[in-house]
Formats: structure tokens, C-alpha cells, sequence
């Protein structure tokens, strides 16, 4: 299994030597807007990631620090607005990748149950959208963030 700590993941998406889904989206003062790296079960699931390497939201500067809310909830809000999401989950777990990130998912009217909120991340492959699906929503959420 890939280490996504050595070489970091979160540094080389915000550097743009790593593509995820869809690519960077918006940035923020000290924050970057990308899609989830990695196959998803839920189209509009991206991540909020911090320029700087930082282990925790805790160990965030001031100014990133402040604007990490405001644009989340820009985000969610894109998510409802631009996609139709009925609810959106916000999670900082930080077990895997040692660099700050956010995942902003979007939960949509037809989303079964068993994919509502942390039962996300452990979808079966079965359950992953088609990459094209999650590009174009990715498209809508960098677009509505950009007005």
C-alpha cells in the first residue's frame, strides 16, 4: 500500500504535482479547494487543504485559521446550490494524511443510506461514481465558487 505521508499527498495536490478529481477548484488565503483524491461514491465530494504543511487545523496560521469557516461554508452552500446537494458533512479526521484537510460531502435526495455521512469513506468499489460524473460535478462547484 502507498505511504500518502512520504512523499505528502496534501502538499503535492496544493503544489499541483498531483491532479485528484476534478483538480484544484478555488483557493482561499492559505487554503486550497480540490477534489477528493482518490474513487468516490458521491459526486461533489471535495477537500479543503491547507497551503502550508500543517499536521491539524490547530496547527494552522492565524489568517488560514480565520478563513477556514467562511470558505467551508461558501463550499457547502455551492454544493446545495450548484448540484442540488439536500445536506452537506464536514470531516477533519486526519488518521491517514498527516496534512490538514476538510472533506466538504455533499448528501444528495437519492444518496442510499448506507452512504450517509462517515459511511462514505468506506464505500465498495461498486458504489464509486464514473470519473466523468464526478469531473463535471467538480466543474459546477469551481464555477459557482468563481461568481
Amino acid at each position: 500500500m502507498m505511504d500518502v505521508n512520504d512523499p505528502c499527498l496534501g502538499c503535492a495536490i496544493v503544489s499541483g504535482a498531483h491532479r485528484p478529481v476534478g483538480g484544484v477548484l478555488a483557493r482561499a488565503p492559505g487554503l486550497v479547494l480540490h477534489g477528493v483524491a482518490g474513487p468516490s461514491p458521491v459526486p461533489g465530494w471535495v477537500v479543503i487543504s491547507s497551503e502550508r504543511h500543517v499536521r491539524g487545523w490547530y496547527d494552522m496560521d492565524e489568517a488560514a485559521a480565520r478563513e477556514l469557516g467562511p470558505f467551508a461554508a461558501r463550499v457547502m452552500r455551492a454544493q446545495r446550490d450548484a448540484l442540488g446537494a439536500e445536506h452537506a458533512y464536514a470531516f477533519a479526521i486526519g488518521d491517514v494524511l498527516r496534512h490538514f484537510h476538510l472533506h466538504l460531502m455533499p448528501r444528495f435526495r437519492d444518496t442510499p443510506t448506507r452512504l450517509w455521512g462517515r459511511a462514505a469513506f468506506d464505500a465498495p468499489p461498486a458504489d464509486h461514481r464514473p470519473a466523468e460524473e464526478l469531473e463535471t460535478a467538480a466543474r459546477a462547484l469551481a464555477q459557482a465558487l468563481s461568481t
